[in-house]
C-alpha cells in the first residue's frame, strides 16, 4: 500500500490517494477544489496536482471517498471523477445533513435530499476493496452526523474527528453536531491496535511547528490534548462545548455546504445561464432579522416605514 498526501495551505486540508502497489488501483480521500470567496472564483489548481499524480503513476480511480460534508473547503469530487473515473462516496447518514441544510439556505423541491447526488453510500461497518487491499467504512458522528472515518489495512483515515496531537478533536458546534457522540465516536477509533497509522484531514500547525499528517492510535491515547490521558466523557464535552463558543466560523462555510451537500456539484444555472450560491443572513445565529432594515417587497410595500417607525406589522 502507497499512501501519497496532498496538502491545501489556504485550508489546511489533506487529501489522500492511497493504491494497491500490485493492482494500482486507488481511492482518493477529501480532495480540494480551490475557490476564491472574494471574487467569487472557482480553480482546480490544487487538484489538478493530485490528477496529476495519479497519471504519471499509472494509478487507476476506484472510489473518491469523502469523510463528511466540508465547511471549510469545496470538494472537487466532481471534477476528478470526470478527469478520472472512480465512485463518488459518502456516509449514510448524508440525508440528515442534506435535510438540515435544506431548511438553512431554503432549497427547493428540486434538491433532492436521499443522498443520490453521491455514486454510493456507506452505512456503519460495510467494507470496500482498493484492488488487494481491505477497507472498512466506520461511522463516526460528532463534528457532523454523517462523519466517516476509513479504515485501509492498517492506516486509518479519521477526516475531522482527530487532529495531530497536539492540535486536539474536532468542534461539535455546527447543526447537528454532538460533543458527546464525538467522544463515543473517538473512543471507538481508540479502541483499535496501537499501531494503526491515523491519518487527518486537517493540520493547523500550532506554535508554528511543521506540517504533520500521520500519527498512530497509541500516541493519540498518550497525547492528545482534548481526548488522551483517559478523560473522562463528562470533561471532554465540558471542554469542548466551551472550546466551541470562542471560535469563529470557517470562512468558506456558506459556498462549502452548500456543494458539498450535493456532492460537489454546483447548483443549477439560473434562466440566463448563470450560477450563484446563496448567503442565508444570520442563518447561524445573530440579531433577529426583525430588528434589521428590510427592503420593501412588492407584497409590502409599507416594510421600510414600518421598520423606521417600529410598528410590528
Amino acid at each position: 500500500m502507497l499512501i501519497k498526501h496532498f496538502y491545501d495551505p489556504d485550508s489546511s486540508t489533506l487529501s489522500y490517494v492511497v493504491s494497491c502497489e500490485t493492482t494500482r488501483r486507488c481511492v482518493i480521500i477529501d480532495p480540494v477544489l480551490d475557490f476564491d470567496y472574494a471574487s467569487g472564483t472557482i480553480s482546480t489548481e490544487t487538484a489538478d496536482k493530485l490528477i496529476d499524480y495519479v497519471r504519471e503513476t499509472d494509478l487507476s480511480v476506484d472510489l473518491i471517498l469523502e469523510t463528511h460534508v466540508h465547511a471549510d473547503h469545496i470538494t472537487a469530487a466532481p471534477y476528478i471523477r470526470k478527469s478520472l473515473g472512480g465512485q463518488i462516496a459518502i456516509g449514510a447518514m448524508i440525508t440528515q445533513v442534506q435535510n438540515t441544510f435544506a431548511q438553512i439556505f431554503n432549497e427547493g423541491s428540486d434538491f433532492a435530499q436521499d443522498g443520490s447526488q453521491f455514486d454510493r453510500v456507506f452505512a456503519d461497518s460495510d467494507s470496500f476493496k482498493v484492488g488487494q487491499l481491505k477497507g472498512l467504512a466506520m461511522h463516526v458522528p460528532g463534528h457532523t452526523p454523517a462523519c466517516m472515518a476509513y479504515l485501509i489495512e492498517d492506516a486509518l483515515f479519521v477526516g475531522d474527528t482527530l487532529f495531530m496531537p497536539d492540535a486536539g478533536t474536532a468542534r461539535c458546534d455546527f447543526p447537528g453536531g454532538d460533543a458527546g457522540a464525538l467522544f463515543q465516536s473517538i473512543q471507538r477509533l481508540l479502541a483499535l491496535p496501537g499501531e494503526t497509522r491515523v491519518f487527518v484531514c486537517h493540520d493547523y500547525q500550532p506554535d508554528d511547528r511543521g506540517l504533520a499528517y500521520e500519527t498512530t492510535v497509541a500516541e493519540q491515547r498518550a497525547t492528545n490534548i482534548h481526548i488522551g490521558h483517559d478523560i473522562q466523557a463528562q470533561d471532554f464535552v465540558r471542554m469542548r462545548e466551551a472550546r466551541d463558543v470562542q471560535l469563529g466560523m470557517p470562512s468558506l462555510i456558506l459556498p462549502s455546504l452548500q456543494i458539498n451537500m450535493r456532492a460537489g456539484f454546483i447548483p443549477a444555472a439560473d434562466k440566463d445561464d448563470r450560477f450563484f450560491l446563496k448567503v442565508p443572513l444570520n442563518g447561524f445565529g445573530g440579531m433577529h432579522m426583525a430588528e434589521l432594515p428590510i427592503e420593501a417587497s412588492p407584497a409590502s410595500p409599507d416594510a421600510e416605514q414600518d421598520f423606521l417607525t417600529g410598528d410590528p406589522r
